[in-house]
């Protein structure tokens, strides 16, 4: 069974942190339903949702896949590199707990689970201004003695790596090459972005669906011409807040 972990949208969700994108008017109300939606999306492709506690004094909450990295073995909670989402972790490592084993990252590293990509038994790491070294040298050390490789690559451009570079099928990556470079993911199919769409390779696969936004039509069109079934759904809202449809879930098998 696949489990999601969801937590609901904060009424603070217009005071998040923003890296790349100017801040401009966002609908708390709107991201709610939108986020509803999204969860009712990932129940009716198989998830039992689970709703951990909500955290309505932190802007950021509903993203919680930035707060863990969760692998067959063991749950892996975050120190995320923005300090004013740190306290989001408790909450998660709580819920974790009945389903993995669990350790965490400690200062000085840091690391947002939007920066790691796992593709088989290899965990691709970005680079970024949240995540740095010592939180990849950390993580590596707590999943190489379960046969898991970590392999650092750099994104730019972009918030996190999976808003670069996204699995959509075995051993198939969607990316935007202007955000990473595609040697990084040798030996892997690559299916790049349209031109015209480059915030569209974060993508969600569940089994052999995609959940992708809906604002990307032309490369939703290039990944169903491949046979691989995308979901579209509706997150402009949430995207005012930098989110893909990755980050508001965390997604194991139980």
């Amino acid at each position: 069974m696949l489990i999601a972990l969801v937590r609901e949208v904060s009424p603070t969700i217009d005071r998040c942190e923003l890296t790349h994108l100017a801040r401009e008017p966002l609908d708390p109300a709107r991201a709610i339903a939108e986020h509803h939606r999204y969860a009712r999306a990932l129940a009716g492709l198989g998830c039992e949702v689970q709703w951990i506690p909500a955290a309505p004094a932190l802007p950021d909450a509903v993203f919680v896949e930035d707060t863990a990295v969760v692998v067959d073995e063991i749950a892996v909670i975050t120190r995320p590199g923005a300090p004013s989402r740190r306290p989001e972790t408790e909450s998660m490592a709580g819920a974790l707990a009945h389903y993995r084993r669990v350790v965490t990252i400690a200062a000085p590293g840091t690391l947002d689970g939007g920066d790691v990509l796992r593709v088989g038994r290899v965990l691709y790491v970005g680079r970024s201004a949240r995540t740095n070294a010592e939180g990849i040298g950390q993580l590596a050390g707590h999943l190489a003695p379960h046969g898991y490789e970590v392999r650092s690559v750099e994104a730019q451009g972009c918030l996190h790596l999976k808003s670069a570079v996204t699995e959509v099928a075995d051993a198939t990556v969607l990316l935007n090459p202007a955000w990473v470079d595609r040697r990084d993911f040798d030996g892997l199919t690559l299916v790049e972005v349209d031109p015209a769409e480059p915030q569209a390779a974060n993508a969600l696969r569940i089994g052999t669906a995609v959940v992708h936004a809906a604002a990307w039509p032309r490369t939703r069109e290039r990944l169903e011409q491949r046979g691989i079934h995308t979901v579209p759904i509706d997150v402009s809202e949430l995207a005012k807040a930098e989110a893909g449809v990755t980050c508001c879930s965390v997604i194991f098998e139980s």
